[in-house]
This record gives structure tokens, sequence and C-alpha cells, in this order.
């Protein structure tokens, strides 16, 4: 018998005092990245569910025949609850993904091989319209693939979209068009039936991204514009089933329009002496546990259970915003759909009552409730959208509702009137430590290796002195202002270094 180099007890209680290090996932106190449903028996079903699938590799589901039953049923759940089963369009078809990430760069590969097939032959590179909310995942589609993205600029105030803003973009060279229902940064409810007349009438293909809210505005207690597959022209929509599914990570499901235009997706060869590879998804070994544990929670709730936890999420957001709303210096950023929102300060209070809601965030992690600081940014117009603090809302806040109520109207209290931090002057003063000072920052993202990229971030207090990541600040409104002040490359190349130097072994 092989002996263990540690006892197994000795193990997990080392991993008890780490995860003891991290936000809490239970309890609503984090207001981003978890999708706590308040129901202990759904985690408890969830983790017996991957327990017993935990030897299955997903690669094969003719070899591991409930792999393709769990993802037909888990498929075939959310085409009945996105409106897909009218195959008046097509038949809808999908595929279990390992997040939204993943679902968006299928949708994307799709798009992009059913333009070039249709052009056979032609040197132009293919477009990715979308507005500026679309997530980020995009982003990496288009660089992963070899699309030009094409970002649209949105109401500042609002972070709505006119459809005659997507329209004047399009033409043979746009591959695929990107609605998002709702958007992440603002919680925007694209106009999805009015783009999507525009791209049909044009034979662009349409993708929904309704990866965070999906399964919660699928389910939502009120009117709703038609935005899934309900709507003529929408070619494929992706949906996350670890956000509102409730399932762990990391799952999403993504639907096409069309066998044909789904088969896109695929990759396949057999141009190696080994087994056939035929891989739907980017993965090819793949765990099995995150399918099992999103099928055995779809199994168990239905529809009735998913109305149920929307309901409670949708009063919760419904409240929070109230509380919001009567916070002076603080507004909700336009008319958001679904369990989240945005929060920007009111300019039209006196500059001594507004609230910058960096510090706002700040002041409420430092009572134990964590927000998600957004940046700022200019459009392409010119335009400039507001930094904002942002809330994602699951069931279980229903319940914490009467705590974080008031944690944020204290947060609002302690900093009214405090100035937003002023990113130019932080890098000034940062950079006046540096040799070459602003000149050599802006030139920095050009050829700025590793070692250089540590000692910027050592100076701006992110790293250790030993170069190792250390934990982020107390206060992370001056590191947001940080991010908005920096030129992009160069802050996209120390937030890699950033990321990359916290998981190195020490020493």
């Amino acid at each position: 018998m092989t002996a263990f180099r540690r006892a197994p007890a000795d193990i997990l209680a080392e991993l008890e005092t780490l995860r003891a290090g991290d936000a809490p996932t239970h309890g609503g106190r984090v207001l981003s990245y978890v999708y706590d449903s308040g129901m202990p028996e759904l985690d408890e079903l969830a983790a017996a569910a991957a327990r017993l699938v935990q030897p299955v590799n997903g690669l094969d589901p003719t070899t591991f025949t409930s792999v393709a039953a769990m993802e037909s049923g888990l498929v075939g759940f959310a085409r009945r609850v996105f409106h897909g089963e009218d195959e008046a369009g097509g038949v809808v078809v999908g595929s279990v993904t390992s997040g939204g990430t993943e679902s968006c760069l299928l949708a994307v590969k799709s798009a992009r091989d059913v333009w070039r097939s249709a052009r056979a032959g032609t040197p132009r590179t293919p477009r990715l319209v979308a507005p500026v909310t679309v997530h980020a995942a995009f982003h990496k589609a288009a660089e992963y693939f070899g699309l030009a993205l094409d970002l649209v600029p949105v109401d500042p105030d609002t972070g709505t979209l006119m459809p005659a803003a997507i329209e004047e973009r399009l033409g043979d060279d746009v591959a695929l068009v990107v609605m998002s229902a709702p958007s992440y940064p603002f919680a925007s409810l694209d106009p999805v039936s009015d783009v999507a007349a525009i791209c049909g009438a044009r034979g662009i293909a349409l993708h929904v991204d309704a990866c965070i809210g999906g399964f919660a505005l699928a389910f939502w207690p009120h009117d709703l514009p038609a935005w899934d597959l309900a709507v003529p022209g929408v070619t494929s929509l992706s949906a996350d089933l670890h956000k509102y599914g409730y399932a762990p990570k990391g799952v999403s499901v993504l639907l096409t329009r069309g066998r044909d235009r789904q088969r896109h997706q695929y990759f396949a060869t057999t141009g190696w002496p080994g087994y056939p590879v035929v891989n739907p998804t980017m993965a090819g070994s793949k765990p099995a546990g995150p399918l099992a544990a999103a099928w055995s929670i779809a199994e168990a709730l239905g529809e009735a259970g998913f109305a149920d936890l929307t309901a409670r999420a949708a009063h919760a957001t419904e409240a929070l915003r109230t509380v919001v709303e009567g916070i002076e210096g603080l507004r909700v950023v336009g008319d958001p759909t679904g369990p989240l929102f945005a929060v920007a300060t009111d300019d039209a209070v006196a500059p001594e009552r507004r609230v910058d809601p960096h510090h706002w965030a700040d002041a409420a992690r430092g009572s134990g409730w964590f927000l998600q600081l957004q940046p700022g940014m200019v459009q392409a117009d010119g335009t400039r959208l507001p930094h904002t603090t942002h809330l994602t809302v699951t069931p279980v806040t229903e319940g914490a509702v009467p705590e974080l109520a008031a944690a944020l109207v204290a947060a609002a209290d302690a900093v009214r009137g405090e100035p937003p931090v002023d990113g130019g002057a932080l890098l000034a003063g940062l950079a006046a430590q540096l040799p070459g000072g602003l000149d050599a920052l802006a030139a920095a993202s050009d050829g700025l290796d590793s070692d250089a990229a540590a000692s910027l971030l050592g100076a701006f207090g992110l790293l250790g002195g030993d170069g190792a990541g250390g934990a982020l600040p107390d206060r992370l409104a001056p590191v947001l202002a940080l991010v908005e002040a920096l030129p992009g490359p160069l802050t996209e190349r120390l937030l890699v270094e950033l990321l990359a130097r916290v998981v190195e072994p020490r020493g």
C-alpha cells in the first residue's frame, strides 16, 4: 500500500485554513462572483451529484453515456425556458460548456466559420459588432479567433443602446452582432428585438449574451421586452448555470438555432494515429461534475423552483434599489433589468453632498460587505462612462436586506463629500519615484518585461518587497483610480503581472 506523504486530515485542515482567508461564499455578503440560492440542500445535492461522476471523463459521451443523458436533459431545459422549442426558425440545439467565456468563444467561432464558408478565399477580416458594455469575453473571442471588434458607444447616463447605432455599423464584413440580456456593467437590457429585425433583414447573425442573468430573466416576475429565442433572428444564446442556475463553477449552456450552424462549433480530426478527436467545446477531457450538479439542480427545482428563487432575488433587488435611490449623493445607473445594478455619483447634488461609489464600496467592505468597483472609461465618441460600484443580488440577499441596507447607508454617510481619488495626481506622485517619470510610464507598455512590471507594481503598493503577490490594499478606490489614469495597454500588462505573481510558487 502506498504511504501518504501527509495525513489526509492534515491536508484538509490546511485547506480549511486557506478557505478561511477567502471572501464568504454564502450568506449574501459578497455581491459579485458567487450566486447563493440560500438553500443548503441544493449545495448538498450538487456535491453528491458531482461526487458520483468524479471519475467520469466528459470527453466521450458514447463511452460515458450518463454525460449524454445529462447534457441532453440540461440543454432541453434551457431550450424550453428560453423559448427555443418552436422550430419555425430552425431547430434549436445546444452544448454544455465550462462557463460563459467558453460559450461566448464558441458562439464567435461558429459565426466566424459560417462567415468564412460563405466567402471562401476572401482576405477580409470579419467584424464583431457590439455595444461597449458587451462582456470582456467577446474581446477575448475576437482576439483568439481573428475578428475585428467594433464597439458601439452607449448612453453615458443610462448605459442603454440605440438600435440605429448598431445599424449604421453593419456591412458585409460583419460576422456577428452581440446583444446583452442584460449587460454586466449596468444591467441594461439591449434592444434585442429591434436589432434582430435589422440583422435579419441583412442576413447577419445575432448572439444574445444572457450569461449573467439569463436564468433569472427567464423567470422574472415582471414583464420584459422579448429578448430570447422567441425573437426571430436571434441566432444563438448563452446563459450560465453557475450563476442563476445555482450550480457550482463552471457550467454554462450555448444554444444555437440550426443544426448546420451549430456544427461549425465543433473541432474534429482524424489526422493523427490515435483515436478520432471530436470536441464540441474548447476542452477535450473535462470533468462531468459541474454538468451533473447543474442537471441535478434543474431536475430538483424545475420551473416552479426557479421562479420562486428568482422572485426572492427580484424582491431583494427592488428593496436595495430603493435604499440606494434614497441615499443622497448616489444614483442607480439607468433602468437596470434583472437582479443586478450599478451605482454612480449623483452629480445633480452639491459636491459636498456627493458620494463617490468607490469610497462607498471601500467603506462597505470595512463593515464586511463586498461590492464590486468598476472603472470609468472614455468611449470612442469621446463621452465618458462613469466609474461605478456594481451589486449582484441573489436569493439569499433577501434575508440580509435589513443589515445590508443599514451598512450601505452608514457607508455613504461616512464618505459623503469626500472627492474621488484623483488618478492623475496619484499617478504623477508615483511616477516621480521612477526613473524617467511619466514619460517612462507612458512608454512602459512596449516591451515591459516581468521584472520591470513587478517594480512598477511594487511602486504602486500592489506587490510585496520580494515581488510575491500579496493581498490587495484595504482601500481599492486608489487602485481603480490608477486603472483609469494609466494607459490601457500598460494597465493590462501590469494586471497580467499581478495575477501571474499571485500564483507563483514562493521561494
